[in-house]
């Protein structure tokens, strides 16, 4: 048996018996890649996604509503950093990930791609987003790879946070005046069908996510996680008093499960291609803001640079 093979079995036995891969442990080549992928994905997901928010910051209608949304806005960066942390471990450099992001060589989530006309929308991106996000990430605690694994476990706690307080936004305009209800459902209606979207395509035409199971990347398919999803937020609607835009969707009574009407995945596949109603304007901006940081970036390079000169001097003369 070859040194590979025998890296290979002791890679296949640590994965069979549930336990976590680190990063000084042999992985295979493909384990690697799909790993950078998805991290990288999830990253740049958490960073382009403080746009659409991040656009409401200097007209939230309260200072208690801006400071919470400012709070938000800021766990997403802190989000991204950890995960871009977490790929970095699989040795892949952030500044690399970061230009494939801005030459549009890696994806982020489709979902923010549309815009957010109203404050309505900053609680349907809580409610349904964050609600979504969670339902993909709880499992991610128990990814394979420990330092994604263990980035999750702060990621969850904090969209959790943010899914309530969408939530929040939400009830008190469905209990408001008609106008702020006709708002609260409009909003729904924005993003009913992107959300559900963002589970990603049919088990069926999924290319990677039978793999990434058997490595314990991912837990449960995409199918499993979007009806789990459905099922849990179709009675919040209820509470709300809001119409789910779907009017194909009944409760089979045999199962318990929600059935909804047909998704249009032209469209989404459509918006992934760069198509959407915001990817230029998504791009373009994080590219902007990435340029005009770049003086603070060399700046803290520079200090860095010279505290360890002195440190070095420090040592030399004692």
């Amino acid at each position: 048996m070859s040194d590979t093979d025998v890296l290979q079995q002791r890679f296949d036995e640590l994965i069979d018996a549930d336990e976590r891969i680190e990063p000084r442990d042999w992985m295979p080549d493909e384990y690697r890649k799909t790993l950078v992928r998805q991290i990288a994905q999830h990253a740049h997901s958490e960073i382009i996604g403080m746009q659409p928010e991040g656009n409401w910051l200097t007209r939230a209608p309260s200072l208690r509503r801006k400071a919470i949304l400012t709070a938000k806005v800021q766990d997403e960066a802190g989000h991204g950093l950890y995960l871009y942390g977490a790929a970095e471990t699989l040795g892949t450099p952030r500044e690399g990930l970061l230009d494939r992001l801005h030459t549009s060589r890696q994806k982020y989530s489709s979902i923010f791609n549309y815009p957010t006309p109203t404050w309505a929308d900053v609680g349907a991106i809580g409610w349904l987003v964050d609600g979504a996000a969670i339902m993909n990430q709880v499992p991610l605690c128990r990814c394979s790879y420990g330092p994604y694994a263990r980035a999750m476990i702060r990621i969850c706690k904090e969209e959790s946070f943010h899914q309530r307080q969408g939530f929040q936004i939400m009830l008190d305009l469905a209990n408001g005046t008609p106008a702020q209800k006709e708002m609260a459902q409009a909003a729904l209606d924005r993003w009913w069908w992107p959300s559900i979207m963002m589970f990603g395509p049919p088990d069926a035409e999924s290319v990677h996510g039978g793999q990434s199971m058997r490595w314990g990347i991912k837990r449960f398919g995409n199918d499993e996680l979007r009806q789990k999803f459905i099922d849990a937020t179709v009675p919040q609607a209820d509470l709300l008093g809001l119409t789910i835009p779907d009017p194909d969707m009944y409760l089979d009574e045999e199962t318990g499960h929600y059935v909804h009407g047909p998704i249009d995945w032209d469209h989404f596949w459509d918006v992934v291609k760069g198509n959407g109603p915001c990817n230029r304007q998504r791009i373009e901006t994080r590219v902007g803001a990435h340029e005009n940081g770049t003086w603070v970036r060399e700046a803290a390079t520079a200090y860095a640079d010279k505290q360890a000169t002195r440190l070095e001097t420090e040592e030399s003369a004692a």
